[in-house]
């Protein structure tokens, strides 16, 4: 598999100054998805933005990983009636 569009996890840890275990806690509570290549660890790259948005949450507001997951649902429920609300102002 080439690990072209592929960011190695070592890279991201010392980037964003967190743990691998906080990497892989997320791996399993769903909410990345971790690849490995040749016994390497990688996150796809169009995956990054939502992996700041996570990262942010758990340092800035002290936040562990099951609530990551609710903050993150509530956003995406918060962006979904955003747009319902801007196809009904458009039929109005």
């Amino acid at each position: 598999m080439s690990t072209k569009n592929l960011i190695l996890l070592n890279n991201l840890c010392t980037h964003y100054n967190v743990e691998i275990s906080f990497f892989n806690s997320l791996n399993e509570f769903g909410l990345v998805e971790i690849i490995s290549v040749e016994e390497v660890q990688y996150i796809h790259l169009n995956k990054i933005t939502n992996l700041e948005k996570m990262i942010r949450i758990h340092q800035e507001l002290n936040v562990n990983i099951e609530g990551i997951d609710v903050v993150l649902n509530l956003l995406e429920k918060i962006e979904e009636l955003q747009n319902e609300l801007i196809i009904t102002k458009n039929k109005l």
